[in-house]
């Protein structure tokens, strides 16, 4: 099942709350967020609730030194915090609640790319002989 539609989310109105979230909850991560287990995260999509109650974010660690749990669970640690400072800065009544959820899409991609890659070359290996 498509990311975006993993909470059955209507799209208009929500994919641009999604997008905003996105961006505050990467800006905020990035320059407040003191959480050593964290370091450099890149949040790849935010999927909210029809009712706008939770979203589910996607994020993957750029060079961290620390496991994804580790960063998960810093994540998650700093939700609350998350929660208030995106609710003041994009003016929500009621901000949803975050899930963090690592995004292995670009892992996948990588393997799926390393496999063709690898056929590719076993092709031409026995084409030429």
């Amino acid at each position: 099942m498509p990311r975006d539609q993993l909470l059955g989310t209507p799209r208009p109105r929500n994919r641009k709350i999604e997008a905003e979230l996105q961006r505050a909850l990467a800006d905020i991560i990035a320059r407040e967020l003191k959480d050593p287990r964290v370091g450099n995260v890149t949040i790849s999509a935010v999927d909210l609730a029809p009712d706008k109650r939770m979203a589910r974010v996607y994020f993957t660690p750029f060079a961290s030194p620390h496991p994804v749990e580790e960063v998960r669970a810093g994540l998650t640690r700093a939700a609350g915090f998350l929660r208030g400072a995106v609710s003041r800065r994009l003016g929500l009544r009621y901000a949803p609640r975050l899930q963090f959820v690592f995004d292995d899409a670009f892992d996948k991609a990588a393997e799926l790319t390393g496999l063709i890659n690898q056929a590719v070359a076993r092709d031409r290996g026995d084409g030429e002989s």
